[in-house]
Formats: C-alpha cells, structure tokens, sequence
C-alpha cells in the first residue's frame, strides 16, 4: 500500500526556517520532520512513499538522492575521481517517489496529481505533523467503515491555562491542558482511488470541498486518536517538538 506525503507547500507560518528549505525538511533531532514521519509508517510495514513536491522540491530530491551514500561508507579515488561505496544493510528499505505537483498547486490539486501511481487503497499525510497514531488499527477501522475515506480526528494541545471560578475568585488552574476541547482534521488519512473524483482541480484544498462533499454523502468516516498529535506550524511548535526528541519523550517515535 502506498502512502501519499503532501510536500509541497511554503511553510509561510514558519519563515524563519522556511525561507531557505522547505517545512518538512526542517530538522528535529538532527533529520527532517519528514523522516520522522517515514519511520513512523515504515515501523506498520508501510514503506512505498510517493511525495507530492512543490516549493523548493530539489531541496527534497537531492536528500534522498544523497541519501545512501551520506548513509554509508565510502572510498573517494581523487585521482581517478571515483566514489565506491561499501554497501551495508540500509535501516530504511524504502521506496520514495519524489513527484513534482506545481508550486501554487494546493493539497487537493497535489492529490489528484497522483493518480498515475496510485492503484489501490492508499494511505496520505501532511509533510509537518508527528503522531502515535497506530496505523494498524486505522486501517481496520476504514475497512471496517466501508466508506471512500477516513480522516484521523485529534483534539490539538490547549496553548493557554485553564481557569475555573467561583465569582471574582479563582478556584482552579491548568497551566496547559493535555488536549484541547474541540475534534479537528489531523491528518493521517486512508483512502480510496474514487475519492479523486471529488477533486475538480489544482486549486482545491483537500481539507475543503472535497472533505465537505465526502461528508455530505455519507463517505467520510473519522478514527479519533485521543493520544498524542502535533503539527510543525510555528516556530514554537518546532521548539517544543525538539524538548521533547532532547528528553527522550517523543510519543511519535514508535520505532527502535
């Protein structure tokens, strides 16, 4: 089963790191949100990546391009010019189509892009959020809905503290609840090849009219995840994820 990574899109929230790459290779812990991501799906045996590239592509490209060398030893003959390298069993053993989708084209627009790789059941992410997500269980889950498509439904971390009152007097405080109150779109989808019906055209947020029109027909289904999720918006975000790899406590690594 392939799994779709949405890639492309300028990361304009996060300029500081943006400007010069793009977000999913911003680094946590020294690799790209994007790698972290990978691992994740490779841990459930999903390794058949295809990345949906738009701005400053051939940032992405050339990472895996360089990937098994930078990953190995080598042997450099500077007189001969030649580079051998010494192969040794790669830790990643995946397959990872880098497709070119248009720099102004939105998520929607990148997914029906893929059509011609697409021949099954699929699974599809944003390039810039982690989770514990069990993939295996998701999966279940959509066979078992029997819809087009399932979304992962999370309940974001609060920012602020949480008061309680008794007048003018408080009588409770969080200083940051674990999960806010309010469902939204995490990501982390399963879906079917009919779902890029819904998509009229490069312009189209997936998050959008073809979500609103799924729904509307009975055809979208949601797997809540109650446990951890975060998105790589801001800056902050980004700071939080690294505290996090730094103190050996990040949920999303599921892999050894």
């Amino acid at each position: 089963m392939k799994t779709l990574i949405l890639a492309g899109g300028t990361g304009s929230r996060l300029s500081e790191e943006t400007v010069s790459r793009p977000k999913p290779m911003v680094e946590i812990g020294g690799r790209p949100i994007m790698w972290h991501i990978m691992k994740h799906y490779a841990h459930y045996g999903h390794s058949d990546f295809l990345v949906a590239l738009g701005y400053k592509g051939e940032f992405i490209k050339r990472y895996f391009s360089d990937y098994a060398h930078l990953a190995s030893d080598l042997t450099v003959n500077l007189r001969e010019g030649k580079v051998i390298r010494h192969l040794q069993e790669p830790d990643e053993a995946w397959s990872v189509s880098l497709i070119d989708t248009g720099l102004n084209t939105h998520t929607g627009g990148r997914i029906r892009k893929m059509a011609p790789f697409i021949d099954g059941t699929f699974m599809a992410t944003y390039g810039d959020g982690v989770a514990d997500v069990d993939l295996d269980q998701l999966l279940a889950f959509h066979r078992a809905q029997g819809k087009l498509a399932t979304l992962t439904a999370v309940r974001p971390p609060a920012r602020f503290g949480s008061l309680e009152f008794d007048g003018d007097s408080v009588t409770s405080f969080t200083e940051k609840p674990q999960m806010g109150e309010g469902w939204i779109n995490g990501g982390f989808f399963v879906l079917e090849p009919e779902v890029l019906d819904y998509i009229d055209g490069d312009g189209i947020d997936f998050s959008k009219e073809p979500l609103m029109n799924l729904a509307k027909d009975g055809q979208l289904a949601a797997y809540k995840h109650e446990t951890f999720w975060q998105c790589m918006d801001t800056q902050r975000d980004m700071v939080f994820l690294q505290e996090l790899w730094d103190g050996g406590n990040a949920p999303w690594r599921t892999w050894a």
